[in-house]
């Protein structure tokens, strides 16, 4: 059939005969070839660009046991697969953690990775080290980086609300969007998602020193706490030696109340008991000792018994009892 008969052919038909002979060499492959050969070389590459070839070394590794020679072909291993590891680090920059840490934390993953890697299941490594070096990552923001701990279903109630967050920011027009709304977005309870949005605040608690707004220049939220009333410790010690005084004898009684409430020196307490200055001294510091020594060995115990005892008191009780500021 001649060259022309053929096109003639073809036109009618719609079909092209498959060509024999040389001109079938000059012609190549078609396009299914093309094809095949695109689809071939896509599966060839390696998923991640910078993986090395560390299959002999984990063969290796697998048949050895622990050894110096192990150790090497670990250290090898890791080496060949940091810069993975980093470039997985670097995909979490920017929040709130430096990117030295960052690299760090993904190196001890790899690590993990590399020792309880087993080749003869037939994986290739990358697919589990790289979940295992996420993984590591992202336990560190959990455990490290939170300012308030809370417990790992807050921390995942607040991803969720986060996200249904920013999903509604970009539907809604100005507006905060509901709890209501919220709840529907992300799949979640309307408590969950106010325990979602509490925990939205944990994550970088508020400085003591920054400003609160609307209140006042240089007012900040330190202002607003206590400080520790030392009233209350004065309570505590004088219903503690309540008790003690009222055991004391008379002339021990008479010399705590001249010296602190009556605010006599030594020298005039002396006059009045009829001894000297230097035995009143003896004596006011044998008192405070041995009812100092006596609250410390019993504690709030004896205390809360007097308080159980008779509610009365002569004055010079309740007066003795106000000498503990004194002692």
């Amino acid at each position: 059939m001649t060259t022309s008969a053929r096109t003639k052919s073809t036109q009618r038909t719609g079909r092209t005969r498959p060509t024999t002979g040389p001109a079938a060499k000059r012609t190549g492959p078609g396009r299914a070839g093309q094809e095949a050969g695109r689809r071939t070389t896509r599966r060839g590459r390696h998923p991640h660009d910078d993986a090395p070839d560390t299959t002999r070394q984990f063969r290796r590794m697998a048949e050895l046991p622990e050894c110096p020679e192990r150790d090497r072909l670990c250290q090898e291993v890791i080496h060949a697969w940091m810069p993975m590891a980093g470039r997985l680090a670097r995909t979490f920059r920017d929040r709130g953690e430096s990117l030295e840490d960052l690299e760090q934390v993904a190196a001890l993953g790899l690590v993990k990775a590399v020792h309880r890697f087993d080749p003869r299941r037939g994986s290739a490594f990358e697919s589990y080290a790289v979940p295992t070096i996420v993984g590591e990552v992202k336990r560190h923001f959990r455990d490290h980086l939170w300012g308030v701990h809370v417990p790992r279903r807050t921390q995942e109630l607040r991803n969720r609300v986060r996200a249904a967050s920013r999903e509604l920011d970009c539907r809604l027009d100005d507006r905060v969007p509901s709890v209501a709304e919220l709840a529907e977005c992300s799949g979640l309870t309307q408590e969950e998602v106010c325990i979602g949005l509490e925990a939205l605040d944990s994550y970088s608690p508020l400085s003591l020193d920054a400003e609160l707004p609307g209140i006042g220049e240089g007012y900040t939220l330190g202002d607003t706490l206590g400080l520790p009333d030392p009233g209350y410790d004065q309570v505590v010690y004088r219903e503690s030696v309540k008790p003690r005084l009222r055991d004391l004898p008379e002339r021990e009684q008479r010399i705590l109340y001249l010296r602190f409430f009556e605010e006599m020196t030594q020298s005039k307490i002396a006059e009045q008991l009829g001894i000297s200055q230097m035995h009143v001294s003896r004596l006011l510091n044998r008192i405070c000792s041995r009812l100092h020594d006596e609250i410390e060995l019993d504690g709030p115990d004896r205390a809360e018994g007097a308080d159980r005892t008779d509610g009365g008191e002569g004055a010079e009780g309740a007066e003795g009892a106000d000498a503990v500021e004194g002692i």
